[in-house]
């Protein structure tokens, strides 16, 4: 475990290992070294900001690249005018990239303003040979740049950074490298995400991510086991399990292992309490999936299930191998083995040839699968993915409308859908405090529905029982059934 690990017992005059992670733990020292010979010169701590741009696995990402800096000495902050900024990409969509030019043009003011801040940019954008020209031509105050495949290597490129003047560049185009045992910091002490595998082979003809991510690789299975009894001893009772398609894990281990199985070993740690994952490609979800889920005490009653298309002939442009046909028959064993599961969706408007037959193929697939919940995207045209070349792109003004009549059918099932709970007692993990009124707290169900309560910071991480009483669309107003019973339950 890296906890074992105490960097200040490290020979940093020594050559630097040439194994990981040793290698990294090295270079993490030597990082730490250089902040506090800084904070003894000027008098004032080093502080580091790290921006998560991206989805949970990038998320994930900056957890680990948090604790690397915190271990390296920084002091963590969320303000942009920290001495060293990394933005952790996206690129899955072209406003994606856009986002990052113009937080650029902010940081660029911070730094005139602070000449020793140091900028880096890492993630799935920084994986385009175009972006890494147009950012030496047009952001040359940028530091520091790497890409998804290398993200381990952080410490060490953090040190060049520190002992050089230049900007540095590192960009893999590909790895089947997988290094455990470095630090991590959570957003939440309560709950916690893990990679349990890397890339993705689906190439679906609209998406970037398996030129950015690389091909499949998965975590051995003892690593992850590893991992999360480390979690549970650390406080963490709800784990989500990530990967591009979390249904083509183990297939590439020297000792294959399906998804499935993995679920039943992770339901086996004492102390976790529910797990989740995602997300779930509908070509390759099992029936041994199914029937782990059924009778699992702890997977929660949610799958996340991308539809993209309701129409046959545009999936199969998408290359998502399945048929309109296919994906019911599934959503439809589903419900039928899983009676009280929450089912949520991707679906795109506006692929490549789309017709106004094919949305209304989309749309009576919503309707008849009753998505507790879609993700409704208009169609971003990606640049080196194979449906940026296709010929027959839609007009604005169809995927204007197409979208907004989807988005009225999605909303309108979805709010069925989560009506149905309404004066139902079910647990709730409470996350935090109300955003919006400090009187009150936020849970989660098991199916991903938000519900609201009375409450206050005491009950955050916890799993209490709550009355649902008032559906408003998508979440719940309810309160807690019996605080002082779930107390002397819990010996608290």
């Amino acid at each position: 475990m890296y906890n074992e690990i105490d960097l200040d017992k490290i020979d940093i005059n020594t050559e630097p290992p040439t194994e990981e992670p040793a290698r990294q733990h090295y270079f993490m020292a030597k990082c730490r070294k250089w902040v506090k010979d800084f904070e003894q010169k000027n008098g004032r701590l080093l502080q580091a900001c790290v921006v998560n741009m991206g989805c949970q696995m990038n998320a994930r990402d900056s957890e680990k690249l948090t604790g690397i800096l915190r271990n390296a000495g920084y002091q963590i902050t969320e303000d942009e005018r920290a001495d060293f900024v990394i933005l952790n990409t996206c690129t899955v969509r072209d406003n994606a990239n856009q986002k990052v030019y113009g937080r650029l043009g902010e940081l660029n003011g911070h730094k005139r303003r602070n000449p020793e801040m140091k900028i880096a940019l890492c993630g799935c954008m920084m994986q385009e040979a175009a972006v890494i020209e147009k950012i030496k031509k047009s952001y040359s105050f940028v530091d520091l740049i790497f890409g998804t495949h290398n993200i381990f290597k952080f410490a060490e490129l953090l040190w060049t950074l520190l002992a050089s003047e230049r900007m540095i560049i590192d960009i893999w185009q590909d790895t089947d490298k997988i290094v455990e045992a470095l630090p991590v910091e959570r957003k939440y002490p309560f709950k916690s995400g893990i990679n349990i595998m890397f890339g993705c082979n689906n190439f679906c003809s609209y998406c970037i991510v398996p030129y950015v991510r690389g091909r499949e690789r998965s975590r051995e299975p003892e690593d992850i086991i590893r991992e999360i009894q480390g979690l549970v001893s650390d406080g963490v009772v709800e784990i989500m399990l990530l990967g591009q398609n979390v249904n083509s894990y183990g297939k590439n281990l020297t000792n294959p292992i399906s998804f499935a199985e993995l679920l039943r070993r992770v339901e086996q740690i004492e102390g976790i309490k529910r797990i989740r994952f995602m997300t779930s490609h509908p070509k390759d979800l099992s029936d041994e999936l199914i029937e782990v889920m059924k009778h699992s005490r702890k997977i929660c009653r949610h799958l996340h299930l991308p539809l993209q298309s309701g129409s046959t002939q545009i999936l199969e442009q998408m290359n998502r191998r399945y048929t309109r046909e296919q994906y019911l028959e599934l959503a439809e064993k589903i419900r039928r083995e899983i009676p009280d599961i929450a089912i949520t969706t991707d679906i795109i408007v506006g692929f490549p040839g789309e017709t106004p037959k094919d949305l209304e193929e989309t749309i009576d697939v919503v309707r008849r699968v009753k998505f507790d919940n879609a993700f409704t995207f208009i169609y971003s045209k990606r640049t080196g993915t194979p449906a940026a070349a296709m010929e027959n792109q839609v007009p604005e003004a169809q995927v204007k409308a197409g979208f907004d009549r989807l988005l009225k059918v999605v909303q309108e099932t979805a709010r069925e859908q989560v009506s149905k709970h309404q004066g139902k007692v079910l647990d709730a993990l409470i996350e935090g405090i109300n955003e919006n009124d400090d009187t009150m707290v936020t849970g989660r169900l098991s199916n991903n529905t938000i519900v609201h309560v009375p409450g206050d910071e005491s009950l955050i991480g916890r799993i209490v029982s709550v009355s649902l009483d008032e559906c408003h669309g998508f979440y719940y107003i309810g309160h807690v059934t019996d605080l002082n019973e779930q107390k002397r339950e819990t010996g608290q």
